[in-house]
């Protein structure tokens, strides 16, 4: 639990906001953060005395007084605020309430670290408060009519509207493999000749990076002769290249790493990889129809043709 002690210091310096910084080293949790409100809420309904008193900067300082002492201060004349004892002491040269209670409520917003050991929450008070927790309640308000369910069940029926949600994204991602894979026989069968390597260069739109190595490998695997695979997947404006080589094609000397390069520069991209599989990308789809004959050129060039 958070102590008295744990305070520093809290200033207002705007209608409506609060700042506090905190002696603490780890994030708080929901339960503090709450914590820190009941007593807060607590602490303002006891209507602790606000007091305002001139001093020289080094009594400020002796007092206990926070303030940015990295600042420029008159050191002569300095005005010092007192809220409920030592608790809150500051320097402050601006307006302040006059009792503690016109503070109204306060409603935490935020909290993060500001330095070793150190933390700081802020929080809207008073109107702005009460604004701040009426736009809340007007968004759980939409979330149950739209979900149809009470405000305390709200987070239950999130948290199984995400997990469904993962599931499905889960179901579509392999429906999406399934549908690649299911052309691979197809693809191999198509497989052009140059000069006795089977080639197939084939482009899939709607497809990253992820998308294509694994049908790449899969046409590969069903060609029974010396063969190349190139790939070229288009998703969002970017290009995601595969090229998988087969061990008779290799010694050959066709190379999956010099496929990739040959397509890249087309493409305003790069790449590269082994022998049997390679991988690049690029930026430059309109390009990419294009960025595909290299394949059968390069195949053609190092098998003698």
């Amino acid at each position: 639990m958070l102590g008295p002690s744990a305070l520093q210091s809290g200033s207002f310096n705007r209608p409506g906001y609060l700042r506090l910084d905190f002696g603490w080293t780890r994030a708080l949790s929901p339960e503090q953060v709450r914590e820190i409100e009941h007593v807060s809420q607590q602490a303002l309904r006891a209507d602790p005395a606000v007091a305002a008193e001139y001093m020289t900067l080094e009594q400020a300082r002796d007092w206990g007084a926070i303030a940015l002492f990295g600042e420029t201060y008159d050191n002569t004349k300095v005005r010092t605020i007192e809220i409920g004892g030592p608790r809150s002491r500051e320097l402050c040269g601006g307006t302040h309430v006059e009792h503690s209670s016109q503070i109204g409520t306060i409603v935490v917003t935020g909290e993060a670290s500001v330095g070793s050991g150190s933390r700081r929450i802020e929080a809207f008070t008073g109107v702005e408060g009460f604004d701040y927790l009426a736009r809340e309640r007007d968004v759980v308000g939409q979330l149950t009519t739209l979900l149809k369910t009470q405000p305390d069940d709200l987070v239950g029926r999130v948290s199984d509207l995400v997990d469904r949600l993962k599931s499905v994204e889960k179901e579509v991602e392999k429906a999406r493999v399934t549908q690649l894979l299911a052309g691979g026989g197809a693809l191999a069968a198509r497989a052009a000749d140059v000069n006795g390597v089977a080639v197939v260069a084939h482009r899939v739109d709607g497809a990253g990076g992820g998308d294509v190595r694994t049908p790449a490998l899969d046409v590969r695997s069903k060609l029974d002769r010396a063969g190349a695979v190139v790939i070229a997947g288009v998703q969002d404006g970017k290009i995601a290249v595969v090229a998988a080589v087969n061990d008779a094609a290799q010694q050959r000397g066709v190379s999956a790493n010099d496929l990739v390069r040959a397509v890249g520069s087309l493409i305003g991209g790069k790449g590269g990889g082994k022998a049997d599989v390679a991988q690049g990308g690029g930026s430059d789809s309109s390009r990419l129809d294009e960025a595909l004959d290299p394949v059968s050129t390069e195949i053609a060039r190092v098998t003698g043709a």
